[in-house]
């Protein structure tokens, strides 16, 4: 069928069903769907082979480069195209061998782009045929074909996709150990060998993981995140290496697959070899973790990331109480590849112990917002003390239920848990709602649409000194603590950036004050075009 004589609806509505079975799709909340079921006819009984591949849920900014990188490591690819409005795309394998092997690699472990997962599968096209005149004939889309041809054309030792990463720390502010870069990069599968060495002054690493699919997996979910928050920042780039050659297990090098080797301390080694244990101690524990109980967000399962986590049964989540290399190496002995997996909690959030007479959903909106885009909230009719809350992506649904669970909120300490619903539903026409299911999903609010967005590196816990943004230049101090105390709240203190006027910190009694005041004054309006943001802070005055 050529694609250039029917529109990209045309092909849209032939196109691919859900073919690697109901493990990547989510049931279909009719009142949700019914505008997309009318464009794309889910053919359920599509699971013929072909060449091309029909990718579904993409973010809206995504490029032609990015649909094709998830194909590289397959194989070559020959053909994309990118319907942007349908958050759809087409990707054409040089065969379908390879084709196959992406849809069956992504239908064991989620692919992402963005941070968002995306939905791998067979389309019910055999080529994608497109002329010149066509709109995926876009200079962007050849652009990134010839690219992505040069780049599968390299030889391994050019640094095209290979198994080694090359991984570099930038605003280490606090030390990061090989231990806690193991437990980041084990999320993605099982990691074979790290060497760290410090160059330019930088802080540096080399990781080497058995197949090119995980370190790209790893490559395009971790490159730019933060392993603390605002800080020790991760540059990831394939290695010119293809095979690394550790001749020592200590704190600088490990080789996973080889418990035995000497630590290359003589008196250490002198005592393993008398023990007969031949080799270094199984764990290396972070002296620094200890200190400052420091947990990193990366070596949870909440990161950016949909692939992989370090939450395996009887295992803490975050931070460094799992003994990394003990924990890591045990289970790639074992031959476990860690499950490719979002972490247990879905999209959707169980909230109790609500205060009945103040709690509204636009409330739990503007507090939940500050972990996540809030997509739907439900106060539940018969039960007004608990509601349904809909994050847009898992991880911040787990962010927000670390930070709430047990955080007083209107003077009750609410419980914050994951729920077994996929989807908040709307009410059906007709059905007593009395407005206490709301839908933001296109609210303007959202603090965390945009890529990479800065708010994702100022996550804080809740306390009780709030970070204001936005502020016009007119407003001076007095005018936005006045602003607080009318709305009944005591300001113990106030200080504007000293770099930055446009932001703020403000001091109330406690934190319950604190959670109060971020619930009324974000989005207060302050002047004719801005509106107040809030936060919480990670510093006092």
């Amino acid at each position: 069928m050529d694609t250039d004589e029917r529109g990209s609806d045309d092909l849209l509505s032939q196109s691919g069903g859900v073919s690697n079975g109901s493990v990547m799709s989510p049931q279909p909340n009719h009142a949700e769907n019914n505008n997309d079921a009318k464009k794309v006819k889910l053919d359920k009984q599509n699971g013929k082979p072909s060449k091309v591949i029909h990718i579904r849920n993409i973010p809206n900014e995504v490029t032609e480069a990015e649909i094709i990188h998830l194909g590289i490591p397959f194989g070559r690819v020959t053909n994309v195209l990118v319907l942007k409005g349908k958050n759809q795309a087409f990707l054409e394998m040089a065969d379908e061998v390879a084709a196959s092997t992406m849809v069956t690699y992504f239908t064991n472990c989620m692919a992402q782009l963005r941070g968002r997962a995306v939905y791998v599968q067979f389309s019910n096209h055999k080529e994608l045929k497109t002329d010149q005149t066509h709109s995926n004939a876009s200079a962007s889309a050849q652009a990134a074909l010839q690219a992505a041809s040069a780049l599968s054309g390299q030889s391994e030792t050019q640094g095209g996709p290979n198994t080694v990463l090359r991984v570099i720390i930038e605003h280490m502010v606090y030390p990061v150990t090989l231990d806690v870069l193991c437990q980041i990069f084990t999320r993605f599968g099982k990691v074979l060998k790290i060497v760290t060495f410090t160059k330019n002054n930088t802080f540096q690493a080399l990781i080497q993981y058995p197949d090119v699919v995980t370190a790209q997996a790893a490559k395009l979910s971790l490159d730019g995140q933060n392993i603390y928050n605002s800080c020790c920042t991760l540059r990831i780039e394939y290695s010119k290496l293809t095979s690394l050659n550790v001749k020592y297990n200590n704190d600088k090098s490990r080789d996973y697959t080889n418990p035995n080797l000497p630590t290359g301390d003589p008196g250490l080694d002198a005592a393993a070899g008398l023990a007969g244990l031949g080799g270094a101690p199984g764990v290396l524990a972070s002296p620094f973790a200890a200190m400052h109980g420091l947990g990193s967000p990366l070596t949870s399962p909440y990161s950016n990331s949909a692939v992989g986590s370090l939450g395996a049964p009887g295992m803490p989540l975050a931070g460094f109480q799992v003994p990394g290399a003990a924990a890591t190496t045990a289970l790639g002995a074992a031959g476990i590849r860690l499950p490719g997996t979002i972490s247990a909690t879905g999209c959707v959030l169980l909230v109790s112990n609500l205060n009945e007479e103040m709690v509204t959903p636009e409330a739990l909106f503007t507090l939940f917002g500050v972990y996540g885009d809030v997509q739907r909230v439900k106060i539940l009719y018969n039960k007004k003390d608990s509601a349904l809350i809909q994050m847009a992506e898992p991880h911040q649904a787990h962010l927000a239920m670390t930070h709430m669970d047990k955080l007083r909120v209107f003077g009750k300490q609410i419980r914050v848990m994951p729920s077994k619903h996929q989807t908040v539903q709307l009410p059906k026409e007709g059905q007593p709602d009395a407005g206490l299911t709301k839908d933001f999903t296109n609210s303007t609010l959202h603090r965390f649409k945009k890529p990479g967005s800065k708010n994702y590196q100022n996550i804080y816990p809740p306390s009780a000194t709030l970070h204001l943004s936005n502020i016009p230049p007119s407003i001076s101090e007095e005018e936005i603590k006045e602003a607080f105390t009318k709305n009944g709240f005591h300001v113990k203190a106030f200080k504007f950036f000293p770099k930055d006027r446009k932001m703020a910190l403000i001091q109330l009694p406690s934190m319950d004050d604190a959670v109060t005041a971020l619930i009324k004054m974000h989005n207060y309006q302050l002047s004719e075009s801005n509106h107040l943001r809030v936060s919480f802070s990670k510093s006092n005055i």
